[in-house]
Formats: C-alpha cells, structure tokens, sequence
C-alpha cells in the first residue's frame, strides 16, 4: 500500500530499507525521501518502521540461519 503520495513510498519499499541495513525513521527518510514534503505519512512510516525493527530483531535472536529480511 501506498504510505506517501508525495513520493509515491510504499510500506514494502520501507520495509526492505529496514531489512537493508536502516534502522530508524531519520535512515528510511534518508534513503527513501518519505516524510519529506507534507509529512502526512510520518505516523504510518515510524509504526511500519518500528514492527519492522522489531521483527528483525526478534527473528535473528531466534535462530542463527533465519532472518525475515
């Protein structure tokens, strides 16, 4: 789904900046430009970056061999 209109950002595209190494809203909006005209999108794009912190994190404590990225 789309989470910026400005950009034209998805939830998927956030999530695979978090699964490639990004780990806070201020690396996403870096790397994405999401949050960086109206900012109609902020509180959409921290929860989703922050589920999708949180589930990394979760995974690669589980087991060595898998990661959800």
């Amino acid at each position: 789904m789309y989470v910026c209109l400005c950009k034209g950002i998805t939830d998927s595209q956030i999530r695979d900046a978090v699964c490639a190494g990004a780990s806070s809203v201020r690396q996403v909006r870096k790397q994405l430009g999401v949050m960086s005209q109206c900012g109609k999108c902020g509180i959409l794009t921290k929860e989703i970056v922050q589920e999708t912190v949180e589930q990394r994190n979760l995974d690669a404590s589980e087991s060595l061999f898998y990661a959800a990225c």
